[in-house]
């Protein structure tokens, strides 16, 4: 077995040559010398920095990654799936597929411009203007024969040799004369002309950087990938651009604006030989991008068929079927050739550039993406050998976002169309399959351990009149039997507090315990739990409500926030519950807790009715709390019909200063009510509290009503009886007085 590992795989030399030899292509031979003449030295400049600023955080994001997990076949598809999920690794690897097939034709119909003189000497000796198929056709031919018979083991070969001949080219371009320099004044080339023309440049030269990833298409075919792809990948990316600076500069002080602007082949003007070297040089640098492209898509599609991408299990095994010990990709390897001949038949390589472009930049995106969210997520599991920093992750994916709308808005987002269809398309046939909501985990954890260890800091220097916001807890072992309490605890968390919900279970913490509190909650949250709820539902084992409540009120909250407010609950015909509520409310006090007891009527909420909020002469200090309670409530969507309505009880030598306070708080935006909705109750000598609410409220959707300790001391159950025929009612305590800001 360790023999057979010890023959397969290439070292570090293939990646940097795949890498280097793609950066080297086309866009070098054929256009960044007219994007000189255009733009100047510095227009230029600015395409290579702008486009490094791109590659070189995907480069390190790829080193990062790889040398983190076990690379193996499909190169970029695998490094994406195995860390953003099958499912998005399949979307994007599929668009990058694409990329790569379409590049082959790229190559090659670019690979037929080294053939301008001929193509030049049939027109003007025999006048016959062939068409560039003539060459194209049988080049991708000769290219598909190479690589099937051969496998990557003779296009690594290949690659060698053209690499060689791309290198010599280049040698006679930079000791070639500059004698041109001398017929007039080029400082004019050092200059940043045209800017309004850079986006339209940098769109045509970018797939110039593109090939820095080639090399880890043959990840699969590596002795160890982890170590070739991060050195093979970067040396690419830092060799290639330090050359295209150098080149720019070379064609800088060599030729005219026009000059350069005016022919596709301009360094033929300046290199020893240029006639022949320069023509050869592009026939090396395209037909080795061809063989980089033709040996990395096949294992892109061959590694996505292995992961059962497609729908049809029969076209995933055809794909994913490989030849030989090295398991060389020949069917995938066929469909590839089938679609670059489509694309070279076609011949439009602007069009297909462009599209190559957006993907390409889709894919570096979301590898810089990946890169970022590791750093951020922090998972114990990632621990790569190659460290980047996540601000250039980050810099790298923002900018090849903005990029890709400067360059074409409409291009942009229909690439993302194309993308989000796939994705949802793979996610509903591979619903077992992680998807993006896996993605986000680990920077969500980071995230509210960062906001709750933020929070804890700063609790220091909270104030009395702080912006006050509910943080409730409830426990109750009636979870299965009374549902209006969710409803209750949802209504108080939505959009302006948080809500945590106790299923109380009776008895000793054990394996058998823990079992069944899992079994409950997940019950819970299945009955319980919607969209928009913004409740955390979880199971209190303990030996008594007593104890259980104690365990709750010291546990610090999940959102962050203190907890500042309990509720209990009971059924309104269920006396002893009321007993288990008054032998607590001393208990969750000395935490300093808000105390509301939940009177469930066990019928039909009327929301239409509104809320009823009665303040009496006892509710100093549960005044603004039951009037917060009343508009928080209020805000949920089931209470969209509803509305609040004021009750104040006072003494009749008070009705007019009560009248004053609450119009102030309406006229100053505080309360916002209108007066129509606030009455002033004098209080009758033979008419109790209770009668008044009773007349007034029993229809109300929900009633807010205070209470005091004290009462409930020295009258016990009684504050909480004689309202049978209202509807639900919920009695406040406040800890201290809130400010109604």
């Amino acid at each position: 077995m360790s023999t057979l590992t010890d023959k397969k795989g290439f070292g570090t030399a293939p990646v940097f040559f795949t890498a280097i030899s793609t950066i080297l292509g086309a866009i070098l031979f054929l256009r960044f010398g007219m994007a000189v003449g255009n733009l100047g030295f510095y227009g230029a400049l600015g395409i290579i920095i702008l486009g490094h600023m791109i590659t070189i955080p995907t480069a390190l994001a790829i080193s990062e990654i790889a040398t983190n997990k076990r690379v193996e076949g499909g190169g970029e598809y695998f490094i994406i799936s195995r860390s953003f999920g099958l499912n998005i690794g399949a979307t994007i690897g599929m668009a990058l597929y694409f990329s790569q097939a379409i590049s082959v034709a790229f190559y090659v119909i670019a690979f037929t411009e080294a053939f301008e003189p001929f193509f030049n000497w049939m027109l003007s000796s025999f006048d016959i203007a062939l068409p560039r198929q003539v060459i194209s056709v049988p080049a991708i031919l000769i290219l598909a024969y190479i690589v099937l018979q051969k496998g990557s083991d003779m296009g690594v070969k290949t690659l060698y040799v053209v690499v060689a001949v791309l290198f010599i080219s280049l040698t006679l371009f930079f000791v070639g004369r500059t004698y041109f320099f001398e017929a007039g004044d080029y400082s004019q080339n050092f200059v940043f002309n045209n800017r309004n023309q850079f986006f339209v440049w940098f769109a045509i030269c970018f797939p110039a950087f593109t090939g820095m990833t080639a090399g880890v298409g043959l990840s699969g075919d590596l002795k160890n990938p982890t170590k070739s792809i991060p050195r093979g990948t970067m040396w690419g990316t830092i060799c290639g651009m330090l050359i295209y600076i150098f080149i720019i500069y070379k064609f800088s002080i060599s030729l005219t604006p026009e000059e350069m602007s005016s022919s596709q082949l301009a360094m033929a003007n300046v290199a020893v030989l240029g006639a022949i070297i320069i023509p050869l040089g592009l026939g090396a640098s395209t037909i080795s991008s061809a063989i980089g492209s033709v040996l990395v898509a096949p294992r892109t599609i061959q590694a996505l068929a292995a992961d059962k991408s497609f729908p049809s299990v029969a076209l995933n095994r055809w794909l994913a079927k490989g030849k030989g010990e090295t398991n060389e990709p020949y069917n995938a390897t066929l469909i590839t050739i089938a679609i670059a001949l489509i694309f070279v038949l076609m011949g439009e390589v602007d069009f297909v550039a462009q599209i190559i472009s957006m993907f390409f930049m889709i894919t570096y995106g979301s590898l810089c993406l990946i890169s970022f969210l590791n750093h951020f997520g922090a998972s114990p599991s990632y621990r790569p050998q190659f460290k980047s920093h996540w601000a250039i992750s980050l810099i790298g994916f923002l900018l090849s976002m903005w990029v890709m709308f400067k360059i074409n808005a409409a291009y942009t987002i229909a690439a993302y169309v194309v993308i989000t269809l796939l994705y949802l398309y793979l996610n509903y046939i591979h619903k077992e399959r992680g998807g993006l909501q896996k993605i986000f985990l680990g920077a969500l954890f980071q995230l509210s351990r960062r906001i709750q260890l933020y929070m804890q800091k700063h609790r220091s220097h909270q104030t009395d009149d702080e912006e006050w916001r509910p943080s409730a807890i409830c426990i109750s072992s009636n979870s299965f039997k009374h549902s209006k309490v969710f409803d209750l605890m949802k209504w108080i968390s939505y959009k302006h507090g948080f809500g945590t919900y106790f299923h109380f279970l009776k008895g000793y913490y054990s394996k058998n315990t823990t079992t069944e509190a899992k079994q409950i909650v997940d019950k819970l949250i299945d009955e319980h739990h919607d969209q928009e709820s913004s409740l955390y539902v979880d199971c209190m084992i303990s030996p008594s409500y007593t104890t259980a409540i104690a365990q709750a009120i010291q546990s610090p909250s999940i959102s962050g926030m203190e907890n500042n407010m309990i509720v209990f609950e009971y059924r309104r015909n269920e006396a002893e519950a009321i007993e288990a509520i008054l032998d607590n409310i001393s208990l969750t006090r000395a935490g300093n807790y808000d105390v509301c007891v939940f009177s469930d009527a066990n019928k039909n909420t009327h929301f239409k009715n509104g809320i009823h909020i009665w303040i009496r002469s006892i509710d100093i200090l549960n005044a603004n709390l039951m009037i917060l309670l009343g508009f928080i409530i209020l805000s949920h969507p089931d209470w969209k019909k509803g509305f609040v309505k004021i009750f104040s009880i006072c003494d009749k030598e008070d009705v007019a200063t009560t009248r004053k306070q609450l119009q102030e708080l309406v006229q100053t935006g505080r309360l916002p009510i209108t007066l129509s909705n606030i009455e002033i109750i004098a209080q009758e000598e033979d008419k109790s509290s209770k009668s008044l609410i009773k007349d007034k409220s029993s229809n109300a959707g929900l009633t807010i009503i205070g209470f005091r300790e004290e009462q409930t001391k020295h009258s016990g159950s009684e504050v909480f009886e004689g309202f049978d025929d209202m509807g639900d009612i919920l009695f406040v305590n406040a800890n201290r007085q809130q400010t109604i800001e």
